[in-house]
């Protein structure tokens, strides 16, 4: 511990958050990092429990708790706060792949395990790790590992989400060749073309890209295995496959006429739009926008919320989220206790933005879309209906219909498991989840020589899961090839 009563003497503070007024004029990040005597003061307040919950990744209640990947950070916390930041960086790296990516999109499930939190504030973790790898970036010490030696063995991953880039890189620095397709005109996956720009600047996405690049991963962009490229003819060139497509099957929207409606976009077609178009020119593209319209978007998640914010830059008239479920409690209930997982209602940056502009929150809970006004083939209102939930089966309240206006549609409801037509090229089973079947906590399908990890295996999830399953799922391929495995 590097200072025993740091968590006594200093108050926990968070990286600083840009106006919401002023931050919605462009797409950057918005939190800018503390300075470094801050910081040494956050990586104090880690108390190095004897139990640290914060790595634990334990299930409670059905949901986990602490990190995944079992970073160890009351390790890199006490390095950083002695100012040793080759030591911390190098226990960091030990069990996170992308520590830029994590410390930027996850939601923390490590901060919501640390003891602090539960009575006071938890310890800055999220904001300690990406001080930590951007500070390592910027005195050049993320340099290029590459294998002294090759194994003579060819990976092929499919898939450049965070799940195929996790597995790709802990098998090329095994020393095995690795070969990432990607159907898109770039990889990130859902960290590209999902989470927008001001969450995930995309150039760190192009760093890590460039790096791997050095260490000898090779990128195949613009290949839709399945389609330009058959399954069989991979399994043939490759030792192993590791099929990481993700959960792209969007849930549709369950009204007549949706899909014959102009107007209705799945939420990942519409931030995707926004991204190719930033990265192009938004003056120079044609993309979705919701400049001068009334938008409803379907869903409370945090992909709704990254609408909400999305649509604010665009210009919108005014942007409404639906969520069927009740809104969450502000606080903590009996039945929710520490170190569980905090059901409790969040505001974030996208809401906050909604109720800068609007003057007020843009949820409304138990509500769902009823009927769509459509006139012309265009959508013009939607009808919705406030909805309860009796022995899990949901149920309309009679007399709550509502009209609203919306010229624009964005369908934030989740997936429904991966898109089949990759694993049906491979020959791989499907779950009654529409995921790729294996064996319970492994990664082998039923194909000879093929594995799955991350949203394509588990399910719709988070990018830190991504990365544990890609990680998991290289080690497991590693020990197919070569009978043991270090990793």
């Amino acid at each position: 511990m590097g200072k025993p009563t740091g968590f006594l003497e200093y108050d926990r503070v968070d990286n600083t958050t840009r106006d919401a007024l002023e931050r919605i004029k462009d797409y950057n990040e918005f939190h800018d990092a503390l300075n470094k005597e801050e910081r040494v003061k956050q990586a104090a307040r880690c108390m190095n429990c004897g139990v640290p919950m914060c790595q634990s990744a334990l299930k409670l209640s059905g949901m986990v708790t602490g990190c995944p990947l079992h970073n160890l950070i009351p390790e890199w916390n006490d390095e950083i706060y002695h100012d040793h930041t080759e030591f911390a960086l190098s226990r960091l790296l030990k069990t996170s792949s992308f520590p830029e990516f994590t410390g930027r999109v996850c939601p923390a499930l490590c901060e919501k395990a640390c003891i602090n939190g539960k009575d006071g504030c938890a310890v800055t973790v999220h904001d300690n790790e990406l001080y930590l790898i951007e500070t390592a970036f910027a005195k050049g010490l993320m340099k290029p590992v590459i294998p002294a030696v090759r194994s003579g063995r060819k990976i092929a991953v499919i898939g450049a989400g965070p799940a195929g880039l996790a597995a790709a890189n802990e098998l090329n620095h095994r020393g095995h060749t690795v070969t990432v397709y990607e159907r898109d005109d770039r990889v990130g996956g859902l960290l590209m073309y999902g989470i927008p720009n001001m969450k995930l600047d995309k150039s760190v996405i192009e760093r890590r890209r460039a790096l791997m690049e050095e260490e000898g991963v090779i990128f195949k962009t613009g290949v839709d295995v399945g389609k330009d490229i058959k399954g069989k003819d991979i399994i043939n060139e490759f030792d192993a496959v590791i099929l990481c497509c993700g959960a792209k099957k969007a849930r549709t929207l369950a009204v007549p006429d949706a899909d014959k409606t102009e107007g209705i976009y799945p939420a990942v077609d519409f931030l995707k739009s926004t991204t190719k178009a930033l990265l192009s020119g938004m003056d120079k593209t044609d993309y979705i926008s919701a400049k001068n319209k009334d938008v409803v978007i379907v869903g409370g998640g945090d992909t709704g919320n990254d609408c909400v914010g999305t649509c604010i830059r665009h210009g919108c008239k005014s942007v409404t989220q639906l969520e069927m479920m009740p809104a969450p409690p502000v606080e903590r209930s009996a039945s929710n206790p520490w170190p569980e997982w905090p059901k409790v209602l969040k505001t974030d940056y996208g809401q906050q933005e909604a109720i800068a502009v609007f003057g007020h929150d843009p949820r409304i809970y138990e509500t769902t879309v009823k009927e769509l006004v459509v006139k012309k083939g265009k959508l013009t209102a939607i009808k919705t209906v406030k909805v309860k939930f009796e022995n899990r089966q949901m149920k309309e309240v009679e007399g709550s219909e509502q009209t609203l206006k919306c010229d624009l549609l964005i369908v934030a409801a989740g997936f429904l498991g991966c898109e089949e037509y990759t694993a049906e090229s491979f020959g791989t089973k499907l779950t009654t989840r529409n995921v790729v079947e294996t064996e319970p906590d492994h990664y082998r399908t039923t194909i000879p020589k093929v594995f799955t990890a991350g949203d394509m295996h588990r399910g719709q999830s988070l990018v830190v899961w991504a990365i544990t399953e890609g990680r998991a799922a290289a080690k497991e391929v590693d020990e197919y090839l070569m009978g043991y495995s270090g990793m």
